[in-house]
């Protein structure tokens, strides 16, 4: 059995926006592996760059001319080796020359023909055959702010997390019954929704922010009693796409309000509090670490998860540690580059206690890496939708890996 890589092919595909992406195959002697990199509407500053300058063309053109020749004749479970030699051909500290987009769907599709080569499943190949536990699905089922057009919520995203169930498929079941009793709800409240919705699948009516909190908190209650488990509701405020740096000053233009930083300190906090959150993403701007050091210290019984504060990064995720700014971090391998990269920055998180949530991206493909990398990397969360084709894809994935596990498949350990 061999894992030597035989050749390399990059081409470009669309995403779930219709937007272009890269996609790349590695064939090794005895395997075969794919992967397509995705692309968010809300980016961090502080993300790798997406593509180098000339889009998905140049970035497959890298590929051809200057990373195939090196990575061809190296073996694919060499995976730091890999990693490495995708960083010295790019040779700048954010993929500025071929793309963290290139370098994720290089690195990830090498793993894959690794897994393939072994006759393994990904999760199995990267976590090994110990590793049983499955994430919570955390579902996106009103959305608003960048992914979603005309009147729609300040906030970017009302979620929902099953974490009551026993099972990932009956974790499954909750959130898509929270997302079709919603609609019924959003229909009473907005006379004129007909049914839209935004990137991710999410509803996006033409409701305040408050009145989606109550929608959501309603139906997790429907849910909740139906089904005999928990479901709490939580938010992505995606608060970088609020804020108006030359004012200071937090700008909700749908519900007429502009809040000071303290007031997005208390704003939050009262949401937190009367809705019982039990999950708050990006409630500050992506360079505000006090004020996600005071707001993580202030509130009880709720995740303060640092998306655009942290993209994946070891520095800035080692920067949050040290003044115990937030107790979670998103996990896009795409703001980082590579597996390897992804992996130091999950592991430094589990070292401190803070929970890793694997996630999706607004602009997704229909590839379920992230399903076996939400196992392999014992994250107790994922985040990757309710409804669409390339949501239902990772969540059907993790189906069938429940399933491959047995009795061995247990829900992942979470504390909130």
């Amino acid at each position: 059995m061999s894992t030597i890589i035989e050749d390399i092919k990059a081409r470009q595909i669309l995403n779930s926006r219709g937007s272009p992406t890269i996609e790349v195959d590695v064939f090794t002697i005895d395997g075969f592996g794919r992967a397509s990199a995705p692309s968010g509407a809300s980016t961090g500053r502080a993300e790798a760059t997406p593509f180098p300058e000339g889009g998905v063309k140049e970035a497959i053109k890298k590929v051809e001319e200057s990373i195939a020749p090196e990575i061809i004749g190296l073996y694919a479970d060499d995976q730091q080796e890999i990693d490495a030699v995708l960083h010295e051909i790019d040779g700048t500290e954010n993929f500025h020359n071929i793309g963290g987009n290139t370098a994720y769907a290089v690195s990830l599709a090498v793993a894959d023909a690794a897994a393939d080569s072994y006759g393994l499943s990904l999760y199995q190949y990267l976590g090994g055959s110990m590793n049983s536990s499955l994430p919570y699905p955390l579902g996106n089922v009103i959305g608003g702010g960048k992914h979603a057009t005309g009147r729609a919520t300040d906030i970017q995203e009302f979620l929902t997390l099953p974490l009551g169930a026993d099972s990932f498929s009956a974790a499954v079941e909750a959130n898509a019954m929270v997302h079709r009793k919603l609609k019924k709800i959003l229909g009473e409240l907005d006379a004129t929704f007909t049914g839209g919705k935004g990137d991710e699948g999410a509803w996006a009516p033409n409701i305040s922010n408050d009145e989606a909190l109550e929608a959501i908190s309603s139906a997790c209650r429907e849910v909740s009693e139906e089904l005999g488990f928990e479901c709490r509701v939580g938010v992505d405020v995606a608060a970088s796409s609020l804020w108006d740096s030359e004012r200071n000053v937090y700008v909700y233009e749908r519900d007429g309000v502009e809040r000071d930083p303290g007031e997005q300190i208390e704003y939050i906090l009262s949401l937190i509090e009367k809705y019982n959150l039990v999950y708050v993403e990006d409630p500050l701007h992506e360079d505000d670490f006090e004020g996600f050091k005071e707001l993580t210290s202030k509130s009880r019984g709720c995740l303060i998860c640092g998306d655009d504060l942290f993209v994946t990064n070891v520095n800035r995720l080692q920067r949050g540690i040290s003044i115990h700014a937030g107790n979670a971090i998103i996990i896009k391998m795409n703001q980082i580059g590579t597996l390897t990269d992804t992996w130091k920055t999950t592991q430094l998180a589990q070292e401190n206690g803070y929970v890793p949530v694997v996630s999706h991206r607004s602009g997704e493909t229909e590839a379920s890496h992230i399903a076996h990398l939400a196992v392999a990397l014992n994250a107790p969360i994922i985040k990757t939708g309710v409804v669409g084709g390339e949501r239902i894809a990772k969540l059907n994935e993790l189906i069938r890996i429940e399933e491959e596990l047995g009795e061995r498949a247990r829900m992942a350990s979470l504390r909130v």
